[in-house]
């Protein structure tokens, strides 16, 4: 399986729950899950950049919500790490501008820029995972149904949809064309310089025409701007399993922000 099948398939595996594709882990509501999730990226960007101590203590929630979701956390944290270049490239110049000393690690000064850009790049691994955890817990579907039910502008919601739908037809047409092209090959498995113009023009072109023909027959469906609202999710998501998930997550939080626990 090369790349392209890989990403087909992840992003298809996005649409429903790890719970419902697995059956384990804690069945937690859609909304409490992205509460829960603005409620860690809140406590947590209101750390300060240089207290790098209590950002650590932070990690509990994607190891510990992984697991109990019946997520691996490694595949969490695998995932997260191809944002990481682009998380050390914001903070990567910190320690050229700040240079005042933080304090000595035997002969060696230790700037406070470089702290900065260690919790720039432990606070962004950390977002990241968590954002991942919701997906992949609730779905990426249901994820955008709780936004709605939340109050987020339907247009919003619609564009992430649509930017989701849009990406697996551009990775299913680019699937289609890479087979098509290996049965033509002769065994030819990669492409000069001189072939990559034709094939992206190609890819663009189906691509378009078929979201055409998709956004066509949801027209003839009655699609009038706004993503409706599945019938899983006109239920109350508010169970007693959820309620105690965000009630606790919510004190574990409010815990590691106002107090500062001892550094491990």
């Amino acid at each position: 399986m090369n790349k392209i099948d890989k990403t087909v398939v992840s992003l298809q595996s996005m649409q429903c729950s790890a719970s419902d594709a697995t059956g384990a882990g804690l069945r937690i509501g859609d909304c409490a899950l992205l509460i829960t999730t603005l409620l860690y990226l809140a406590a947590m960007l209101l750390v300060p950049m240089r207290d790098l101590e209590r950002l650590i203590w932070f990690a509990l929630y994607p190891i510990l919500g992984a697991t109990l979701c019946g997520i691996s956390y490694g595949t969490v944290f695998l995932r997260s790490l191809y944002l990481l270049p682009l998380i050390v490239l914001i903070g990567i110049f910190n320690p050229i501008f700040d240079t005042a000393p933080a304090f000595r690690v035997g002969g060696m000064v230790v700037t406070l820029g470089w702290i900065t850009c260690c919790s720039i790049v432990v606070r962004g691994l950390l977002a990241v995972q968590a954002v991942i955890i919701l997906i992949i817990a609730s779905g990426f579907t249901a994820m955008c149904q709780s936004m709605r039910q939340l109050g987020v502008p339907g247009f919003l919601v619609t564009q992430l949809l649509m930017v989701y739908r849009y990406m697996l037809v551009l990775l299913i047409e680019a699937q289609t064309m890479r087979r098509a092209r290996e049965a033509r090959g002769f065994g030819k498995k990669t492409m000069t310089l001189r072939q990559w113009g034709p094939f992206v023009g190609q890819l663009f072109l189906r691509t378009i025409n078929r979201a055409q023909r998709i956004h066509s027959a949801m027209q003839a469906r009655g699609f009038n701007g706004t993503m409706p609202r599945l019938p899983s999710q006109n239920k109350n998501p508010w169970t007693i399993a959820s309620i105690l998930w965000l009630i606790a997550w919510a004190a574990i939080f409010a815990t590691l922000y106002f107090i500062k626990l001892p550094a491990f």
